[in-house]
């Protein structure tokens, strides 16, 4: 299945928080170290991104991932907020936590 990429909007929202109380981690429960690595140059993924060593990893059992990609959004007191939320909705959850937290 040929999925479209999310990384440029992940990308965007980087570029746009630069200097704001925010950071994007990646965590990746592929099983094949060599795809990680090849989706990671490929996507030119420039924030900081972990191998969980496969979809039961443990950070997906700890964090109850059930599909993938999941997508978590914490407060700075990491409480976790929002969850599966995407594209234009991912960075409204975002922009509002920074605002609450100004």
């Amino acid at each position: 299945m040929d999925r479209k990429s999310r990384k440029p909007d992940e990308r965007k929202l980087v570029e746009r928080m630069t200097g704001k109380p925010f950071a994007l981690v990646g965590v990746n429960s592929d099983g094949d170290l060599a795809r990680v690595k090849a989706a990671v140059e490929k996507e030119k993924i420039a924030w900081p991104s972990f191998r969980d060593g496969g979809p039961f990893g443990s950070v997906a059992k700890a964090w109850n991932v059930d599909s993938w990609p999941t997508t978590y959004v914490l407060d700075p007191k990491g409480v976790i907020r929002y969850r599966n939320v995407r594209d234009q909705a991912l960075s409204d959850a975002v922009e509002k936590l920074i605002r609450e937290n100004e």
